[in-house]
């Protein structure tokens, strides 16, 4: 079967979340992912837990999918020669290392271009290689303090909350596996590969969007507004008779058939609501008469309702009923695989759906090393 990304071999260095879900995502489209570890235990999620399945953990698994893992020391003579062996035949690098590690290794860009013209090298670091910041340690919750994400997520009552996931490393991972595959296309035509310098810093402030552009614009600072919109009215949850759901009304026509639907009409005509502005201006007036109205029924009469005059709407899910949901399933967004240590293992898939170059699940989450021969025997 075809891949998207055959041919591509790629070198990565880098540990825990940011980079690793990149090479996942690369390995998924069909590269050659060869994940360099350290001989003393390897990757660090490895020990974080639990949940471990026979001392796998689940953290590790979640991003190390379709890798190759090699053992070497990063701190002798040999590893460094092993890795400019690899390098020769390589398209892209990279790794998350503190800014400056990789000059310290001698693995630096200029020394690796002049090994490799055509090597995309790519760096993830908490702040950037240029900048006040640049020697400053970074971690996705830090970054999720400092970048404002924090500041602007939950109610002014619950203080700043973080995202429940490590959400700037995810967004990190993706902006690096666009600009690898912009800067692979781009060789096509140069011949030549360049370099890659992304900080979770810059990732996290890009993700700002219109809160941002809000503040831009106006230069008020935005409170915590939870689960509501700061432009939309009414876009957020409201508590039903049986649990939550959120409505996402997004124009004036939804709103007047929202008050319709749940036996308000006349709502739509009042000046204080008839356009989002207005509703905006006025929400603590309108959404309190919303909320009474939902709470008269359950969350599937509203869901139901909602669908037959397409207002936008969602419950709110636990996991457990996200892993059974019959959309997900439908399009095959949990898999299962075999690992050699772990057993049977069950993983979310990639949301990638190409026509004719289908992502694959190729290679299990590696062992610490489980590659040495194969890798040094080539």
């Amino acid at each position: 079967m075809p891949h998207a990304l055959s041919g591509i071999k790629i070198l990565d260095l880098s540990r825990v979340l940011a980079g690793p879900y990149c090479t996942m995502i690369l390995g998924d489209l069909g590269a050659e992912v060869i994940k360099i570890e350290s001989p003393n235990g390897g990757d660090d999620t490895r020990r974080w837990g639990p949940p471990f399945q026979n001392e796998v953990s689940a953290y590790y698994l979640c991003a190390n999918r379709n890798k190759k893992s090699i053992t070497i020391d990063l701190k002798s003579k040999e590893g460094i020669e092993r890795v400019k062996q690899l390098i020769i035949e390589a398209d892209v690098i990279i790794n998350n290392f503190k800014s400056g590690t990789m000059e310290k290794f001698g693995l630096d860009y200029e020394a690796i271009a002049s090994i490799n013209k055509r090597i995309v090298y790519c760096s993830i670091t908490g702040f950037g290689e240029t900048g006040s910041y640049k020697d400053m340690p970074g971690y996705d919750f830090i970054i999720q303090a400092m970048s404002g994400f924090m500041s602007i997520t939950g109610t002014e009552a619950s203080g700043p909350q973080k995202v429940g996931v490590a959400i700037v490393d995810v967004l990190t991972g993706l902006y690096a596996t666009i600009g690898i595959q912009a800067a692979l296309l781009e060789r096509e035509t140069s011949g030549r590969g360049q370099k890659l310098d992304l900080s979770l810093y810059d990732s996290a402030v890009s993700a700002l969007i219109n809160i941002g552009s809000n503040y831009l614009m106006n230069g008020k600072i935005p409170g915590r507004l939870g689960n509501e919109h700061a432009n939309i009215v009414p876009y957020q949850t409201f508590i039903t008779s049986d649990g939550e759901m959120v409505i996402a009304v997004g124009n004036d026509h939804q709103f007047k058939t929202l008050c319709t639907m749940i036996g308000h009409p006349t709502l739509a005509e009042n000046p204080k609501f008839m356009t989002n502005p207005a509703r905006v201006e006025h929400r603590n007036e309108l959404v309190p008469i919303l909320q009474r109205a939902f709470l008269q029924k359950e969350t599937s009469y509203w869901k139901r309702l909602c669908d037959e005059h397409t207002i936008p709407c969602g419950p709110i899910q636990d996991l457990d009923q996200v892993f059974h949901d019959v959309q997900l399933n439908e399009r095959e967004m949990f898999i299962q695989s075999e690992h050699p240590t772990a057993g049977t293992i069950r993983m979310i898939g990639s949301p990638l759906k190409l026509s004719r170059t289908p992502v694959t699940y190729r290679h299990h989450p590696p062992i610490v090393g489980e590659h040495n021969d194969e890798v040094f025997k080539n």
